[in-house]
């Protein structure tokens, strides 16, 4: 697996698996998800920006956030914002965090047309590199099939690129 290869596959018909190996140290990494500071430079697909990041990191905590397309090549999108919202369920300072996400609107109230996600990220340590596991749980297939024809699979790609990109400047 190259840095740059997301490792995907799909589990009972409801449960994207996406692995993918960073060339920094697990602590490092796992920080980049916990603290807005990080979160403003790298979360979103290319072209969009995350100006709204407000982060309680902590279980039962909640993670309100907005991305906006900035790049005025993406036509219909620039100038779009898509808000979400995660809660917090656990956290294991370096290894796991569990939340589950929502889409949401700008004052965090949860879009119940859309799917949620339960999403289990984890880390692990290889010799100075970390391995990323991100297990995002639908509620049927359906609603995977939903968040996939949306182009979720190349907006998490685009992310961990500029994730990628950020942790080599730390």
């Amino acid at each position: 697996m190259s840095n740059n290869e997301i490792i995907s596959r799909v589990e009972n018909d409801r449960i994207l698996v996406l692995e993918r190996i960073f060339d920094a140290p697990r602590d490092l990494v796992f920080s980049m998800f916990k603290e807005a500071e990080h979160l403003k430079h790298w979360w979103g697909p290319s072209g969009w920006e995350l100006p709204v990041c407000h982060i309680d990191f902590r279980p039962g905590g909640i993670w309100h956030f907005c991305m906006k397309c900035t790049d005025q090549n993406q036509g219909d999108f620039y100038g779009m914002e898509s808000w979400g919202k995660a809660v917090y369920k656990d956290i294991i300072e370096p290894e796991t965090i569990i939340y589950t996400d929502y889409f949401s609107d700008a004052e965090g109230n949860i879009d119940e047309s859309m799917p949620s996600t339960e999403i289990t990220l984890e880390f692990i340590e290889l010799d100075g590199k970390s391995k990323l596991i991100n297990r995002a749980e639908y509620v049927s297939a359906e609603a995977l099939k939903s968040v996939m024809d949306m182009g979720m699979l190349l907006g998490i790609t685009e992310t961990w690129d500029r994730l990628e990109v950020y942790l080599s400047g730390k």
